[in-house]
């Protein structure tokens, strides 16, 4: 027995619920209205439907077609172009700002591909173009939390799965940590699914931009446009 792709699907949405970050970005975006929206790693589309919904012309891509597949089930799906792919099927368009939410930047590890994926953004902007985005402050050591003890919960699903579910977390070196979830089905067998994050500082994420072609305009360390230094995340407002 192992999920499938629905119901990772349905966990995730279940898990990550709108908070204040989709705030963040949905203001983020709304700065400018009826605009041309780019949300590259849009997962199952909880912020692409809603930014469309704003009245925006917006693209969703995602490499995960489980996750594209759940959000193109949604109400309002029909508003936005979904593409499966990275950045490199990033369509040739002058988009008036992009995002990349839920920490998705982290997920690229490899730094030859970070740095392609801030070129292709930056190739995908209209001149003057804003991107946003956030990654976790590796000052704050995020990944010290994630243990079975402080990570342990249960969902059930809606076709009645009861899933029991927690995290634990591995430092390797050079910003990289190793992630886990253990997933226990209702045979009582376990599910695992792993996955690499990177935690690069500000000044990192400053040169990495910069690099690219884009000026950062602020870094700010909580949803409220708090202080990076003492808060847990480090949320990037740049332009092309």
């Amino acid at each position: 027995m192992a999920t499938n792709d629905e119901q990772l699907a349905e966990l995730y949405d279940a898990q990550n619920l709108w908070a204040a970050d989709d705030d963040f970005f949905l203001e983020f975006v709304n700065q400018q209205s009826a605009s041309r929206v780019l949300d590259l790693g849009c997962g199952t589309g909880r912020l692409t439907l809603a930014l469309a919904a704003a009245g925006h012309q917006v693209y969703g891509v995602d490499p995960d077609s489980g996750a594209l597949a759940a959000a193109r089930r949604k109400p309002g799906a029909e508003q936005v172009t979904w593409i499966e792919g990275t950045s490199a099927q990033i369509p040739e368009l002058a988009f008036d700002s992009a995002v990349m939410t839920a920490h998705v930047a982290q997920h690229i590890t490899d730094q030859a591909g970070w740095q392609q994926t801030l070129r292709d953004l930056h190739r995908a902007l209209r001149p003057g173009g804003r991107l946003a985005f956030d990654s976790r402050n590796p000052e704050a050591r995020a990944w010290e939390t994630w243990n079975p003890e402080q990570t342990r919960e249960t969902q059930q699903l809606s076709d009645g799965y009861l899933l029991e579910s927690w995290l634990e977390s591995e430092p390797v070196a050079d910003g990289l940590v190793n992630l886990t979830e253990y997933r226990i089905l209702p045979d009582g067998s376990t599910e695992t699914q792993s996955s690499a994050l990177v935690f690069r500082s500000a000044e990192r994420l400053t040169a990495d931009l910069e690099a690219a072609g884009f000026s950062v305009e602020q870094i700010y360390g909580g949803w409220q446009r708090e202080p990076v230094a003492g808060n847990r995340e480090l949320i990037v407002l740049a332009r092309s």
